[in-house]
């Protein structure tokens, strides 16, 4: 752990939280943060833990997952470099809805709950962008809440593959690789249905020539024929 060295402002500029402040207030921004380096599978924080860091990830993938009440994990989505998490939880100062887990080695920035909120304060502009990247945030889960309530399981695979690719996704010459270990059991918990569910639904579509599954891996081969489904286009 050590304190971010260097000039940050091309760290930081592209980030949608820090969107339309100077390079001046990066610099300023920056030197309040924390660098944290963590190795694979790491626990950043838990469900139920009280917030008291913000996060920006630098490198590396971050999942974050939510147990319901009966006792059931699920999966609500992976955190890419260039993204904020734990924004809600910090500001409402309430403890964190989920668990953070590292997927590989990541890099990440940090600050302290009361430096966030004192930033805040002076640069209004970080704020009006955790509304917007809250408003995101909404919008993804009510999507994804309306699919479980009212599609067709076929459909809710296919976006949740589409929706991966294009957080983590990387282009190969045959096809999008979702550039994370992801299990079929991942995957079950993240459309709300079976393992038996997912494996079949996957098998059918290796064989049509959609996806390649193999151990925790799984590359769309076809994605435009994916949309057609996700988007029940074959009507």
């Amino acid at each position: 752990m050590a304190i971010l060295a260097g000039n940050p402002t091309h760290l930081l500029a592209p980030i949608g939280f820090f969107h339309q402040l100077s390079f001046q207030d990066l610099d300023e921004i920056a030197s309040t943060a924390t660098h944290r380096e963590y190795d694979k599978n790491t626990y950043l924080f838990h469900q139920g833990d009280q917030a008291r860091r913000f996060c920006v990830l630098v490198k590396g993938k971050v999942k974050l997952t939510q147990l319901t009440e009966d006792g059931q994990q699920i999966i609500l989505r992976y955190v890419s470099p260039g993204e904020a998490f734990a924004v809600v939880a910090v500001l409402s100062k309430i403890p964190y809805p989920v668990t953070a887990t590292t997927v590989n080695q990541v890099s990440l920035l940090t600050w302290e709950d009361q430096v966030m909120l004192d930033l805040m304060k002076k640069y209004p502009q970080l704020a009006i962008n955790s509304l917007r990247i809250l408003a995101g945030r909404i919008q993804e889960f009510q999507d994804r809440f309306r699919e479980q309530a009212t599609e067709r399981v076929e459909r809710r695979i296919a976006r949740a593959l589409l929706r991966l690719a294009s957080q983590t996704g990387r282009k190969l010459d045959r096809g999008i690789l979702i550039d994370i270990a992801l299990t079929r059991q991942d995957l079950a918990e993240m459309t709300g249905t079976t393992l038996y569910t997912v494996s079949r639904t996957l098998s059918q579509w290796e064989k049509d020539g959609l996806v390649s599954s193999q151990r925790e891996q799984v590359t769309i081969l076809a994605p435009h024929q994916l949309v057609v489904i996700a988007e029940d286009m074959s009507k």
